[in-house]
């Protein structure tokens, strides 16, 4: 029995080169191959690699859905190559492969996504509420509330298919699905004593911007519910300290606390 073949129309482009004044260029090219049984399309993309086009770039580390490394576009929908299994897909017709929209090509199917570790510095850190944390007491809701929000691999596929960073580039107002899962994980910390963050998150981080589609949910693969759990309860809070006049008459008589 002949085994399956897939054929694959795979991005190759280089960088903008902003020295010399080169644009970003590229295109598809057609490979096909042989599918074999438990496959994953990263292992397509190695057996490119090995036997037509060597000098392919692709980004992986652990092959293990864990690293985030391997993060691009497969049919056109942000995906980890090492988690999306070949026999998921229809193989009557061609497999795109194309590197993430929201970031600058570097080569082929590998982008820049530094900006991501720029916003992630900018955000105020954890501030404890008391230095000697022999003396924390922290309730098991508090631990389950945000504990979801740790196992972020940071692929940066939420911040692919997010449309305000997608297709209207608005990386200078909007700082993307993944670091609302970071602001919320800081601010629900019953131990951290900032008192900016919210405001941060409004004006900084630009929630407003976001209009809950869920897009970015949906793309998790670590299954994070990002609008329901993060966006969601930081837009409340939010609101509730610049737009709510009740919350500021609770807050000023000591009846409604930040935590």
């Amino acid at each position: 029995m002949a085994k399956a073949e897939a054929t694959f129309h795979v991005f190759r482009g280089e960088a903008a080169d902003a020295e010399s004044g080169v644009e970003a260029s590229g295109e598809y090219q057609e490979y096909k191959v042989p599918v074999e049984e438990g496959m994953v399309v990263l292992d397509a993309m190695h057996y490119i690699q090995g036997e037509d086009a060597p000098d392919l770039a692709v980004r992986w580390n652990c092959k293990a859905a864990k690293c985030g490394s391997c993060s691009a576009e497969i049919n056109g929908k942000p995906r980890l190559l090492c988690k999306q299994r070949m026999d998921a897909l229809p193989l009557d017709e061609p497999i795109v492969v194309s590197p993430l929209k929201t970031f600058p090509l570097v080569k082929d199917l590998v982008t820049d996504v530094s900006w991501n570790y720029k916003m992630n510095a900018a955000i105020p850190p954890f501030q404890p509420k008391e230095e000697d944390t022999d003396k924390w007491e922290v309730f098991e809701n508090d631990v389950v509330r945000t504990q979801e929000f740790r196992k972020c691999i940071e692929c940066f596929l939420c911040q692919d298919v997010c449309h305000v960073l997608r297709n209207h580039d608005r990386k200078d107002a909007f700082a993307g699905p993944r670091f609302m899962v970071r602001l919320a994980s800081l601010d629900m910390h019953p131990m951290d004593a900032r008192n900016d963050r919210v405001k941060y998150t409004k004006e900084e981080a630009g929630i407003g911007l976001c209009n809950i589609t869920k897009c970015c949910t949906e793309v998790c693969p670590e299954d994070i519910k990002i609008t329901d759990n993060a966006i969601i309860p930081m837009k409340e809070r939010v609101v509730d300290e610049f737009y709510d006049p009740v919350m500021k008459v609770l807050r000023g008589i000591g009846l409604a606390h930040k935590k």
